[in-house]
């Protein structure tokens, strides 16, 4: 979540912003440059007040992006959100609105939308860095969505999105996931995969339960030794300890 919330925002602000707003009305330039003053220097209700005074003079998509920035920031997100809307009214195809928009949709924890938001950039965008990081926000969102199908107790619904999760970026909990739930449905060469994958592009999350859902695999193949052997790296883990033990007993 933090991770999606600061690309975001670095997208947004690398691609949308300038401080400069020479073909603007003059006085809605000048109330739009000093409110990108203010939100640099962190007053975003300073800011606000400022973009909301330009837009009293001119409607324009710039003005409403850095509104939704400095609202966002101030953590007023339904605001962003209208702000966001409004700013690719005006400019439709403007990437960095629609990104920031995939990003208080997140925020919001409507990761559906958030979805559509992000490919709409991909739609739009063939810079290599840009699609790089909304894969990465991609991934994010539709590894929410898959947890959001584990507690609904859908697993092909689940497995569903969090492949997708993995087909946008090596997410390490995305692949634990998958792992658990492979697992639970006794797909067990799947969830080894996917334990392996998470094991290769680990970055966050700790060993303990990948090492614990290989070993429930391997259990579930009849593979004693192997699952023993993953059993005894993840209660390692304090978070799988007792889990691991236990299943560490029955296989004696």
């Amino acid at each position: 979540m933090k991770f999606l919330s600061k690309s975001v925002l670095a997208f947004g602000l690398l691609l949308a912003c300038s401080s400069l707003a020479q073909d603007m009305n003059s006085d809605a330039g000048k109330l739009y440059n000093d409110g990108n003053a203010l939100l640099k220097a962190g007053d975003y209700q300073g800011a606000i007040d400022k973009y909301n005074n330009a837009l009293i003079i001119e409607k324009d998509y710039r003005i409403y992006y850095q509104l939704g920035v400095s609202q966002k920031k101030a953590g007023n997100l339904q605001a962003a959100q209208s702000s966001f809307e409004e700013c690719i009214k005006l400019k439709d195809g403007f990437e960095s609105g629609y990104n920031a928009l995939g990003g208080v949709y997140f925020s919001l924890g409507n990761y559906s939308q958030s979805v559509i938001e992000f490919e709409k950039v991909l739609s739009l965008t063939d810079n290599p860095d840009v699609i790089k990081m909304v894969k990465k926000n991609l991934s994010l969102a539709y590894k929410k969505l898959g947890d959001e199908q584990i507690t609904n107790k859908n697993s092909a619904k689940a497995i569903e999105y969090l492949n997708k999760s993995v087909e946008n970026d090596n997410y390490d909990a995305a692949y634990l996931s998958l792992a658990k739930t492979y697992s639970e449905i006794g797909e067990w060469d799947k969830s080894i995969a996917a334990s392996e994958n998470a094991l290769k592009y680990i970055t966050k999350i700790t060993a303990g339960g990948i090492y614990y859902y290989m070993g429930m695999a391997y259990k579930g193949r009849g593979d004693k030794a192997k699952a023993k052997e993953m059993f005894e790296q993840a209660k390692s883990d304090t978070a799988y300890k007792k889990a691991a033990e236990y299943e560490l007993s029955l296989l004696k």
